[in-house]
């Protein structure tokens, strides 16, 4: 069949509905398109206006929306991305996340922008996709195989699927979602695919293939693009170490967690930076297509190639249950994406349950320093085994049950991310407000306040500003849908911020943050979506897109209950020094919540008021 084309954007979005094994076609407008952009944004806006408020997370009527961007299909640096939004079993509230690899691209290549997941089938069902043909197929031969051999089983040469793995099929509330050898891995979509007996989704190759609406344009942006990024620093950085390469800044700053964020560093912390793995592990690129930051990489661990653990899961996984050998490290990652199992989320639960032995609040053979009865726990919790029944729940949950709550380090029921906020105050008000819990990439400020020294990290002085304004252009790009990485090089790399010295951008970023964002260059961004859709958006337009996604985010969950009094932080943050930290920080939380608030338009509930949810035309 000879190939066609989408020029710029189909707008066409595949529902399927499970029970009644049926599918049918939802057009985009291009005024939602322009409003939302596609990706996370876009698949927000689809679940705001079919999902009522209070169902259950595993229930029937929760949907699963998976969305691509404009620029998913294209040659666009590091675009190989989509986005899925659902409601959360982990944390009752939206649950979102991002993936690389290329089920995107192989669905787009269908003629589909997105999904919409709806209903339960009665038995385990796998989904195959190929233009605009939904076969529903048994999947009775694949429940009860992880997702390496699921994987294996389908025969994945010629097709791209999202596959769970036990713990989806168990109902773990941190469940991930393996596409291929990414994952969608936070807030337990796999248990909501493993409720609907949803094994997986299969794209097969399709007839499209994606053509920019003004390639001339667009191809000249591309060379830009490409050249910001091939000459940026921290881009250049993750290129060599992968996101290890976060690992050395952040332990200089005594920022690591470890055992369950009680202590900043540790004497064995070198061996989990990105330069040490590199050196002793053999590592290689392994990365999504089409990238040029090339973050992802594999390596020789336990006598064998396989992935090199990410920076979440060298901390979580690691340094936060007091393990610093990379081999043991690799050994749990695996069985995490062996089972489907989000390794933040994992590492989380495991550090509390350590802690909480060692108090005597549960009784379990795990103790921080031991890496000998991890594996084991994992299954555990996988397979709903032993006292793995109840971590299976996560931190938020145990602790409800057995005490412990202000060493549970988690926010609205997500587990916390490698970075002790008591290093940088700017990702402490960062995890308190993100709308899907402890999330880190929300707006990661300790990007500016750690690795590029550009905030200084314990004030609270511009912090609220840049919160709000990272928050806007990370919903936006990730509805574009593009590598949030981009950002370093594709901000500041524009031809203002790479003349102007450091110390410069340092004291105006610090001292005078409104005028500091205001001259920050992210034409790329909008110039890339108008260059292939076809319809003209500006900066302002752009970052008023994502503010729009956000403020819809948080209405979506303040229609779930969550105010204020959700908007904090584990009381070890706010209370416990590090006990290694001989300035004995703990995080200001009040006053830039407060500012927060106020800068973001809510309430002192913590509610967006009707006016600014009028005005952004929500």
């Amino acid at each position: 069949m000879p190939g066609k084309e989408i020029i710029g954007t189909l707008n066409n979005v595949l529902e399927i509905d499970l029970s009644s094994k049926t599918f049918s076609r939802v057009l985009i407008s291009d005024s939602l398109r322009r409003m939302y952009l596609g990706g996370k944004g876009l698949g927000l806006k689809l679940l705001y206006d079919r999902l009522k408020p209070g169902i259950d997370p595993l229930g029937e009527d929760n949907l699963v929306i998976i969305m691509t961007g404009v620029l998913t299909g294209t040659q666009a640096p590091c675009s190989g991305r989509f986005h899925a939004v659902f409601k959360s079993p982990l944390t009752g509230i939206v649950g979102s996340s991002s993936c690389g690899g290329s089920f995107g691209r192989q669905l787009k290549s269908n003629g589909w922008d997105g999904l919409i997941l709806k209903g339960k089938s009665k038995e385990p069902v796998l989904i195959q996709i190929h233009d605009e043909t939904v076969e529903f197929m048994d999947a009775t031969d694949l429940w009860g195989k992880d997702i390496l051999e699921t994987q294996t089983a389908l025969g994945l040469k010629k097709s791209e699927s999202l596959t769970i793995g036990s713990a989806g099929e168990n109902l773990v509330r941190f469940a991930n979602v393996a596409a291929g050898f990414r994952y969608l891995g936070r807030g337990g979509l796999g248990a909501v695919m493993g409720s609907k007996n949803l094994k997986a989704v299969v794209a097969l190759k399709g007839q499209y293939k994606v053509v920019p609406f003004f390639k001339d344009k667009f191809d000249t942006l591309k060379t830009k693009a490409n050249t910001y990024i091939n000459r940026n620093t921290m881009s250049l950085l993750m290129r060599q170490f992968g996101t290890a390469a976060n690992a050395n800044p952040i332990i200089k700053n005594n920022m690591l967690p470890v055992n369950n964020f009680t202590y900043g560093n540790h004497p064995k912390a070198a061996q989990i930076t990105g330069e040490a793995i590199k050196e002793n592990h053999d590592t290689r690129n392994h990365t999504c297509k089409p990238c040029s930051i090339f973050c992802g990489h594999k390596g020789t661990f336990n006598g064998k190639q396989t992935n090199v653990p990410e920076y979440e899961a060298l901390a979580l996984l690691g340094a936060s249950l007091g393990v610093f050998d990379p081999n043991d490290i690799s050994r749990f990652n695996e069985i995490c994406n062996q089972k489907g199992l989000d390794t933040i989320s994992a590492g989380g639960t495991l550090a509390w349950v350590m802690e909480a032995t060692h108090k005597g609040l549960v009784e379990t053979d795990l103790e921080f320093g031991s890496p000998k009865n991890i594996v084991q726990a994992l299954n555990n919790i996988a397979h709903l085994e032993g006292f793995g029944r109840e971590m299976a729940m996560g931190s938020r949950a145990l602790s409800d049950k057995f005490g412990g709550k202000a060493f549970a380090i988690q926010v609205k029921g997500l587990e916390m991310a490698g970075y002790d906020p008591r290093g940088a105050y700017g990702q402490g008000l960062g995890y308190a407000v993100a709308n899907r819990g402890a999330c880190h990439l929300s707006s990661f400020p300790v990007g500016f306040e750690n690795l590029l020294n550009f905030l200084a990290p314990d004030t609270i002085r511009a912090k609220p500003e840049f919160v709000l304004f990272l928050e806007n252009l990370y919903s936006a790009v990730n509805s574009l849908d593009i590598c949030q990485f981009t950002g370093y090089g594709l901000t500041l790399e524009t031809l203002l911020t790479r003349m102007t010295p450091h110390f410069v951008l340092r004291f105006l970023m610090q001292n005078l943050p409104v005028l500091a964002i205001a001259l920050v260059d992210v034409s790329l961004y909008p110039d890339f979506f108008s260059a292939a859709c076809g319809i003209d958006l500006s900066s302002k337009e752009f970052l008023k897109a994502g503010e729009r996604i956000h403020i819809l985010e948080r209405l979506m969950n303040t229609n779930e209950g969550i105010r204020k009094a959700d908007d904090t932080l584990p009381d070890r943050l706010l209370l416990e020094p590090q006990k290694d930290d001989p300035k004995k920080r703990v995080v200001p939380l009040a006053p830039m919540l407060n500012k927060y608030y106020k800068l973001r338009g809510y309430n002192k509930d913590g509610i967006p008021n009707q006016r600014l949810v009028k005005k952004l035309g929500i």
